[in-house]
Formats: structure tokens, sequence, C-alpha cells
């Protein structure tokens, strides 16, 4: 028997500036989640990856720029979901209480995630969300 822990699970694509790209991004995401097993959490997570791609999109990948899609699944189940831009733009917090259409994405993703938030990277910066998941052979 082999009590070693369970090396993580990677995977990563890199995504032009095009609407084509969200639906990418959600497809990619869909088959890691089905070759690592992930049996929870999935509708949360591919709907976290396709509001995080918009966002990116919309406010985040300059122009003949595109943005890199992470995902990462550690071995006590924590599932990470990464994406990183280029752009300079600042990412608000959303207001909870806002009814305006800017933002609305991101409070999905913060009701839906377990934890988020927005790390460096020069240029641009991270947009993350982790979930706790489970696989199939939990």
């Amino acid at each position: 028997m082999n009590d070693s822990p369970q090396p993580p699970c990677l995977g990563r694509h890199f995504y032009p500036r095009t609407r084509r790209s969200v639906p990418a991004a959600r497809e990619f995401a869909q088959r890691a989640l089905r070759d690592w097993n992930v049996a929870s959490r999935v509708d949360d997570i591919l709907l976290c990856v396709s509001e995080l791609a918009t966002n990116a999109l919309l406010h985040g990948v300059p122009p003949g720029r595109g943005y890199q899609l992470s995902l990462g699944l550690s071995g006590d189940g924590v599932l990470r979901v990464e994406v990183h831009d280029s752009g300079d733009g600042e990412v608000r917090i959303p207001d909870t209480e806002a009814e305006d259409e800017s933002g609305r994405g991101l409070r999905l993703v913060a009701s839906l995630a377990d934890k988020w938030g927005v790390g460096e990277r020069r240029p641009g910066k991270i947009v993350w969300c982790e979930f706790m998941a489970t696989t199939l052979s939990d």
C-alpha cells in the first residue's frame, strides 16, 4: 500500500482575445475535471471558469493579447482555478447589495467558490478561486 501524498493534477492553456475563447476554456476545464474524476461541484466550477474568462476578456486583456487558464487539483481535494491576464485593470471587490450589471460575475464567483481573490502578476493580475472537490476515488 502506498501512503505517499497524491501529486497535484495540473492543467493550463492560453487563449487569444476572442469570444470563442470562453466556451473553449470551459470545455478545457470540463475535460480536465472529467480526466481527474472530479465528482462534486462541477457545475459551480465550470460557471466560475466562464465568469473569470469573460471578465478577463472584457476587462483584463488588451488588444493583441490573451489570457491563461490554469487548473490545479491538490492531493487533499482543493481545486484551484486561475485566470492570468496582462491588463492593468483593477479588480473591484463586488458589492453584494448592488443591483447594477457591473461586478455580477465576481459576485457569482464569490458566492459559489469556497475562496477567491486576486494576485499580482507582471504585467497584469491573477484572479483565482478554490473549491473543495471530491473525486470518484475518494
